[in-house]
C-alpha cells in the first residue's frame, strides 16, 4: 500500500469524492468485508457493495484476500493507499497554476504553487512506481512561532536571500547532464485548532479561519 495516491484522473476522483465511497476508503485502511462495512457504516449491504464496485473499478480498492464464512466465501478488501490527494489534473483546463506575475505575498499563488507540486509530482510518482524507480525528491516542514509581524518580514527576507545564495552556489546552465529542479518555498499561518506538529492533514472545517491582518493588509499577515 502506496503512503499517498494523488488521483488524475476525473472520474476516479469523482468516485473518491462521493460522500459514502469517501467514508469507505477511511475504513479501508485495514482490510475489511462489504458485511462489516455495511455494519459500522448503518449502511445496507447491496449499497455498499455498488460503492465498492465502483472504487475497485477504478483501482482505488484491491482485494486483501478471502474468507469463508456461513458457507460462502467473502471477499477482504482495501484501500489501495493510505490516504488520497486530488491533483488539479482532474480538473483538466479549469485547473490553475501559479502566473510568473503573480503576487508572492497573495494566499492565491501559495496555493497555486502547491497545486503545481500536486500535479507535478503526483504525475511523475506515478511513473516512478510502474518503472520501479525511485524519485528523487526532498521535502522539508517547519514550524516557527514569530514574536511580531516585524520579525517574520526578517525572516523573510532572511530566507530569500538565503534562498538565492544557494541556488547562485548551485545552478549550473550548461551542465551537460543536469536536470531543471524546482524549488517551491511558503510561509503561511497554521490554522486555529491545528497542532502544527502533526503529521495529518488538518480537517476543511478547521482551516477556516483567517488571521487578522495587520497594517491593513488583506488576506492574512504580510512579510
Amino acid at each position: 500500500m502506496e503512503d499517498i495516491d494523488v488521483i488524475a484522473d476525473p472520474a476516479s476522483a469523482a468516485a473518491a469524492l462521493d460522500p459514502v465511497r469517501a467514508r469507505l476508503l477511511a475504513e479501508l485502511r485495514a482490510p475489511a468485508s462489504a458485511s462489516a462495512l455495511a455494519s459500522r457504516l448503518g449502511v445496507p449491504r447491496q449499497r455498499v457493495n455498488y460503492h465498492l464496485r465502483l472504487l475497485e473499478k477504478h483501482g482505488l480498492v484491491e482485494v486483501a484476500g478471502t474468507r469463508v464464512w456461513g458457507g460462502l466465501t467473502e471477499r477482504q478488501l482495501v484501500a489501495s493507499a493510505a490516504g488520497y490527494v486530488v491533483s488539479p489534473e482532474a480538473l483538466g483546463a479549469a485547473a490553475g497554476g501559479p502566473r510568473p506575475d503573480g503576487d508572492r505575498l497573495s494566499a492565491a499563488y501559495v496555493v497555486a504553487l502547491a497545486a503545481r507540486v500536486v500535479a507535478e509530482v503526483g504525475g511523475m510518482a506515478r511513473n516512478a512506481v510502474r518503472g520501479r524507480k525511485r524519485l528523487p525528491v526532498y521535502g522539508l516542514d517547519a514550524a516557527v512561532r514569530f514574536r511580531s509581524p516585524g520579525d517574520r518580514a526578517a525572516f523573510a527576507e532572511e530566507l530569500t536571500a538565503a534562498v538565492n545564495g544557494l541556488v547562485s552556489k548551485y545552478h549550473d546552465e550548461a551542465a551537460p547532464d543536469g536536470r531543471w529542479q524546482r524549488l517551491t518555498v511558503s510561509v503561511h499561518p497554521v490554522p486555529k485548532g491545528v497542532d502544527p506538529g502533526a503529521p495529518e492533514a488538518p480537517d476543511a472545517a478547521q482551516a477556516t479561519d483567517v488571521p487578522e491582518a495587520p497594517d491593513g493588509a488583506e488576506g492574512g499577515e504580510r512579510p
